[in-house]
């Protein structure tokens, strides 16, 4: 088991994004999509990725934050959520979750899986702000600057971005770069949580409003 005072790179890491149907639909907010890939040795582990759409039970509007192919009934006949809380327990249990503002898929994570305990949360978009990237710091937008977008697009054929398997890639890729870009050596695990970690805690959905957790557009 690793400890916080050994290198970031020997922890059980675990990229993660969720594509879900909106805040604003506070204790009626679903999961649409899940992807995790998990770090080995600092490296994503890409060839085990793991990613799969989920069947709401209900079709879902067309919202300017819900990517194409998620609205309307395009999701009926894959998987419940029910069907897929084994493997999803199975590779995140335990581990630091890794994620671009990962607080609001953790939000959204924990009142489905109220039973999954993992040991963190890292925040990508916290320790690009740490590293003093300039520009805007959503996803898409940090990929572009740093020049990995085309590594995304290659470590997830088929996606896209604002899509779970995408922007997973695309955050397990750029971990590693943004940790070069603010740290001057190897850091630790407690080093890296110390810039980039956030708490555990779940804000209840009947104590925060949508409004407090503005949900972005596809063009944010």
């Amino acid at each position: 088991m690793t400890t916080e005072s050994e290198p970031w790179h020997t922890a059980n890491l675990v990229a993660l994004d969720l594509e879900g149907t909106g805040a604003q639909d506070r204790d009626q907010e679903q999961i649409l999509e899940i992807a995790a890939v998990r770090f080995l040795g600092g490296r994503p582990d890409i060839a085990t990725a793991y990613s799969t759409g989920i069947d709401p039970g209900r079709a879902i509007p067309v919202r300017p934050w819900i990517s194409p192919g998620l609205a309307g009934t395009a999701l009926r006949g894959q998987p419940t959520l029910d069907d897929v809380r084994p493997a999803v327990l199975a590779r995140l249990t335990g581990a630091w979750l890794v994620g671009h503002n990962i607080g609001v898929d953790w939000r959204l994570l924990h009142r489905h899986l109220p039973d999954l305990t993992v040991a963190g949360l890292i925040d990508t978009m916290r320790l690009a702000k740490a590293a003093s990237i300039p520009g805007k710091l959503g996803l898409t937008d940090l990929l572009t600057h740093l020049q990995l977008t085309a590594a995304v697009t290659a470590a997830a054929p088929g996606s896209r971005p604002h899509r779970a398997l995408w922007d997973t890639a695309g955050t397990a890729l750029l971990l590693p770069v943004l940790i070069r870009q603010h740290f001057t050596t190897e850091p630790t695990l407690q080093q890296l949580a110390a810039v980039a970690g956030i708490g555990l805690a779940a804000p209840s959905s009947t104590t925060t409003s949508a409004a407090a957790d503005p949900q972005p557009t596809l063009f944010d």
